[in-house]
């Protein structure tokens, strides 16, 4: 079978989860199956790149999205099936589907009905990104959750929907790339001491991380730890002031804060994770939360939110604790963030217990041979079910 996976991240330039995911995945399928990679950005090796038509260089992005999308169509002739992530790059599954008389397969990463904040970012293109999504979504021959509580989202948001065309396939974590390191030089460079009690975030500035709720619970931390905040590429100047703000406010009221703002490199990522005593996924939406998966196979406690699918990650009790998000009661949630993290702060040896089961669970259930197993598996199914 040849397939053409469409995505707007694929390596090296990837910001979050999906692109990721794909990165991941691709290399698997590729033992399986012959995959031709069609992404947005810059060229590759092994992808065939696309930008946007143009003339459109000040139009609204979601128009230069489905420029592009519209240049990956034509690229994708001759494929048997194609395979879309995220809503960048429905609409290209969409129409080739329709003009190539071909299987479209979504992974739903996630859901525009349930990411309203992103208006503030996209202004008029967010209805076009909801209107593609819904498009794509209903016709498409499967639809790829990547978890039970994404499956249920997508019918939820989307009832049209028959629900045998709705898999669940979970992210993966690949446990070589990401596990516990004692290199410490990445922590030192930001003045990070590793001999000290370490609370790690890792993630973008978007209102779904929920950065700025773990800001408002880190006042109630144990001042003895320290606050380690990897974050950057806020969604929009509005956000990237709010954080500043919030961060400046931390820093000022307790000693221990770093933010560090730039993008870090996979080897210092696995530093931070290693070395952190516990790790916080403060995420008011979260589909799976691979970062999640990446702190659990580094042999790091996790505290998280109890959204989404985070909670068929993080194993509550065993790998890490969850607190209760109420979008109506967020002084609950800070409390109990911080509660949560000063209880695995004052029992180290509970938080090393946490991360060796994460370790272990990251090992033995989300490993990314099985999802392109099942991401094949879900091909056929849609190649037989095809109209």
């Amino acid at each position: 079978m040849r397939i053409g996976l469409l995505t707007r991240e694929y390596p090296p330039e990837v910001y979050g989860g999906a692109g990721v995911h794909v990165g991941f995945l691709v290399p698997r399928l590729r033992e399986l199956i012959d995959v031709d990679v069609h992404c947005f950005g810059g060229a590759r090796a092994d992808a065939h790149a696309h930008s946007s038509a143009p003339g459109l260089e000040r139009a609204n992005a979601a128009l230069q999205t489905l420029s592009v999308d519209l240049s990956m169509v034509a690229a994708v002739e001759g494929v048997e099936l194609v395979h879309s992530h995220t809503w960048y790059a429905n609409m290209a599954g969409q129409v080739a589907k329709v003009l190539h008389g071909i299987p479209h397969v979504v992974t739903a990463h996630s859901l525009e009905p349930r990411r309203p904040w992103k208006a503030e970012q996209l202004g008029g293109g967010y209805q076009l990104s909801s209107w593609v999504e819904r498009t794509a979504y209903e016709s498409a021959d499967a639809i790829i959750a990547v978890s039970a509580g994404m499956r249920a989202d997508v019918l939820d948001c989307y009832p049209a929907l028959d629900p045998a065309r709705v898999h669940v396939v979970r992210n993966g974590i690949d446990t070589q790339a990401y596990h516990p390191v004692t290199e410490h030089d990445a922590l030192r460079a930001h003045g990070v001491d590793p001999d000290r009690p370490i609370v790690v975030f890792v993630g973008r500035i978007t209102r779904q991380k929920g950065v700025g709720h773990l800001i408002a619970a880190a006042h109630r931390i144990d001042r003895d730890a320290q606050i380690v905040l990897c974050a950057g590429a806020p969604d929009t100047p509005e956000i990237a002031a709010e954080t500043e703000a919030a961060v400046s406010e931390l820093a000022a009221a307790r000693p221990g804060v770093f933010w560090i703002q730039k993008m870090l490199q996979p080897a210092e990522v696995r530093q931070f994770l290693s070395h952190a005593t516990v790790f916080v996924c403060p995420s008011v939406y979260e589909p799976l939360g691979i970062v999640n998966l990446e702190a659990m196979a580094c042999g790091t406690a996790v505290v998280a939110s109890d959204v989404g699918g985070i909670p068929e990650v993080v194993d509550h009790g065993r790998t890490g604790l969850l607190a209760h998000y109420d979008e109506h009661d967020t002084e609950t949630f800070h409390i109990q963030l911080a509660d949560s993290v000063n209880e695995l702060l004052e029992d180290r040896g509970r938080a090393a217990e946490m991360g060796a089961a994460g370790r272990e669970r990251a090992v033995q259930e989300f490993s990314w041979a099985s999802v392109a197993e099942q991401t094949v598996a879900v091909y056929h199914a849609a190649r037989s079910g095809h109209k």
